[in-house]
């Protein structure tokens, strides 16, 4: 029982560092501060918006799994 408490808090915690991560990657490339040589930096911010916006729907998605029955 404590070993499945564990590893529940241990998955939560890799999650989360994962959308952090995924966040300051983003605002890195839509800021400037981040950047793929050869890759223009407008081409960059579109990429930093949709790392950005497919983190949040996977926060929403994760949330929601959590909350749902199965």
């Amino acid at each position: 029982m404590a070993k499945n408490v564990f590893n529940k808090i241990l998955e939560f915690v890799a999650w989360l560092t994962g959308v952090f991560v995924s966040l300051a990657v983003a605002f890195g490339m839509i800021d400037g501060v981040l950047s793929i040589r050869f890759i223009p930096h407008a081409v960059l911010v579109v990429f930093g918006w949709i790392v950005v916006a497919t983190t949040l729907l996977g926060v929403i998605l994760g949330i929601a799994k959590l909350f749902s029955k199965n």
